[in-house]
């Protein structure tokens, strides 16, 4: 078993791997992970068997003596096809110590896909990293519904929802990224002192790379734009990577309005939708109002794990 270091001659390779793998996600593509390759040393595995087939894939990137699964990307690991099995794993893991070893690099921090994004069970991953001794710590929590039953708001968001309805409000699928912008930058600001993690130009970029898969939905009432989102769509999942609300959308019910349109029109076809992760401090602090809104649209959680593996 041998580990490579990916390299530009390899572009191909990859993302044939990725659109083909169990546990795929459309980021993982090497148009998307290298928009921001100024910002990080991408040191991504290609994991090769004796007989030189391609078996698995981990996006990552150094920094020193550790290796990140890639800390530009929400969660990594490492991408494999449905032939994976517990015991091939557990050979990956010694390899990739081996290999790391010989390359100066102590520990391994490993963030895991969560369950919702695999196509079909990929949790082999898990089991390899308790045998090694991995160190879970940080747990983060994501909202998630499960589109494949009738969904029960609560009697707030019933109320909120139908007010909305009375406002006259329409949703519209937009290419319009530069009308949305000031209003999600002047909300993350106001409301979490942020800023959104892409800049506008670089998500102008990765929708015009990914139209199937990066989509803006903007609420306007009359033509003012009151609420909107930014949907990552994969496979069976549709997640919330951004969203605003105006203060007068706010007023209005404008967001649950499109939260509303979103599961029960345009992503009843999916299996889950995500809301993200409500948590602060590394997972150490839940954000319990986040998580309730989210949860009074039937949201409930699913986790991601983080790990740190000494290599050494």
């Amino acid at each position: 078993m041998t580990s490579v270091q990916y390299s530009a001659k390899h572009k191909d390779l990859w993302d044939r791997f990725i659109k083909s793998a169990k546990n795929t996600h459309f980021f993982f593509q090497r148009d998307y992970m290298e928009y921001h390759a100024d910002r990080f040393h991408d040191f991504s595995l290609m994991v090769y068997n004796e007989k030189r087939v391609l078996i698995a894939l981990l996006p990552a990137n150094r920094q020193g003596s550790k290796l990140y699964s890639h800390q530009g990307l929400t969660f990594g690991g490492f991408i494999v096809q449905e032939s994976m099995k517990v015991l091939l794993m557990l050979q990956i893991f010694q390899a990739l110590k081996l290999f790391l070893r010989n390359h100066h690099i102590a520990t391994l921090i490993y963030k895991t896909i969560p369950y919702i994004y695999h196509q079909k069970a990929a949790e082999e991953d898990r089991y390899a990293l308790f045998r090694n001794g991995a160190k879970l710590y940080r747990v983060d929590v994501i909202g998630t519904i499960y589109l494949n039953e009738k969904i029960k708001y609560s009697n707030g968001r019933k109320w909120s929802i139908n007010k909305a309805k009375k406002e006259k409000l329409h949703v519209e699928k937009s290419d319009d990224f530069t009308c949305f912008w000031p209003l999600l930058e002047n909300v993350l600001q106001q409301r979490h002192a942020v800023k959104p993690v892409h800049t506008l130009n670089e998500m102008q970029y990765l929708a015009s790379r990914f139209t199937e898969n990066i989509k803006l939905y903007l609420v306007k009432k009359d033509s003012e734009i009151v609420a909107g989102s930014i949907i990552y769509e994969n496979r069976h999942i549709a997640h919330m990577q951004y969203v605003a609300n105006s203060n007068k959308g706010r007023d209005i019910g404008a967001l649950d309005f499109l939260i509303d349109h979103l599961v029960k029109h345009v992503y009843s076809h999916k299996k889950y939708f995500d809301f993200g992760n409500s948590n602060e401090k590394n997972g150490a602090m839940l954000n319990e109002g986040l998580m309730d809104q989210k949860e009074r649209f039937d949201a409930r959680a699913t986790v991601q794990e983080f790990y740190e593996l000494d290599m050494t």
